[in-house]
């Protein structure tokens, strides 16, 4: 079977020496905000053997523990602020809606190639990094997800979404559990429907959903019908609950699991643009995912 491995393009990481610890692939981790999942990465075992961070990148100051987990860690910090960077564009806001939005969001993202240039990186590692960036297009992204991506109605992924949409969908749809999914982020493409719609990596454990007391899903439904702003009411404080249950149960057992198999060489994909696990006999099977539960690794086949 031919297939391709994820890489840069510069070596495999199945050619890259584990036994030396200077010779093991670099990631930057970018985040947008409390850096839960950076810190989860970064207090792995596997940081300093499978991987090391060589930085982290920030869009943000305001709410955002970038620059305190980069001095905890003692790890290189860069702060590329968006907001500033579209005021000093003319803009008041960062969206990408307009077609102004969008031209400013590429040179933010051109700007960000030229600060990390001089910084060793085979991949990147999402960990709640808000901006759309087609940085994710320059070399492999992970990235974290509250929801499960492998979940399809009629071909579309029900759970993509930013924010805390899938957790909603999930439980307006009247899901009994939630996962978090990793995949490898797509870069942005204007008018497509694209976001989440790379490679489902892995999917989590199951996370149970559960109401408060006297609580039902009609309740939740129609609070979800009766919403005219924001998302201040009952369906958002659950939600929100929720998310804080799946970084603990999903979110923080995922994603460094994840990303040892993935600098292991255990990823690749195919000419029919399918992903692949390399199984314990050496072999690449197509897979729709692989279930990380109970330490171990279930992959899902085709």
């Amino acid at each position: 079977m031919n297939c391709k491995l994820f890489e840069k393009k510069l070596p495999s990481f199945n050619k890259i020496d584990h036994l030396d610890g200077s010779s093991v692939p670099s990631a930057i981790i970018f985040m947008s905000g409390s850096g839960t999942n950076a810190e989860k990465l970064l207090e792995s075992p596997d940081h300093g053997k499978s991987w090391k961070c060589s930085a982290i990148v920030t869009d943000r100051v305001k709410g955002c523990r970038a620059k305190e987990i980069a001095e905890k860690f003692r790890i290189p910090y860069i702060l590329h602020d968006i907001f500033q960077f579209y005021k000093d564009h003319g803009l008041e806001t960062i969206s990408v809606a307009t077609e102004r939005g969008l031209e400013v969001r590429n040179l933010w993202t051109d700007a960000l190639r030229e600060k990390i240039t001089d910084v060793p990186h085979d991949f990147g590692l999402l960990a709640g990094f808000v901006p759309l960036s087609n940085i994710v297009g320059d070399f492999p992204c992970l990235n974290v997800h509250p929801g499960d991506l492998t979940i399809e109605r009629n071909g579309v992924r029900i759970l993509a979404g930013l924010h805390s949409g899938p957790v909603e969908t999930a439980i307006l749809e009247g899901h009994p559990a939630l996962r978090s999914s990793v995949i490898i982020a797509t870069p942005y493409i204007p008018g497509e429907k694209n976001v989440d719609s790379g490679f489902v990596l892995g999917v989590s454990a199951p996370v149970a959903i559960e109401f408060p007391e006297g609580v039902t899903l009609e309740n939740l439904q129609e609070c979800k019908k009766a919403r005219v702003k924001g998302r201040d009411d009952l369906l958002g404080r659950i939600a929100d609950e929720h998310i804080d249950r799946l970084k603990e149960g999903g979110d923080w057992k995922l994603f460094p699991a994840v990303t040892k198999a993935f600098t292991q060489g255990r990823y690749a994909y195919n000419e029919q643009n399918q992903l692949l696990w390399k199984c314990d006999d050496g072999i690449f099977r197509a897979v729709k995912t692989v279930k990380f539960e109970n330490e171990e690794m279930n992959p899902v086949f085709l």
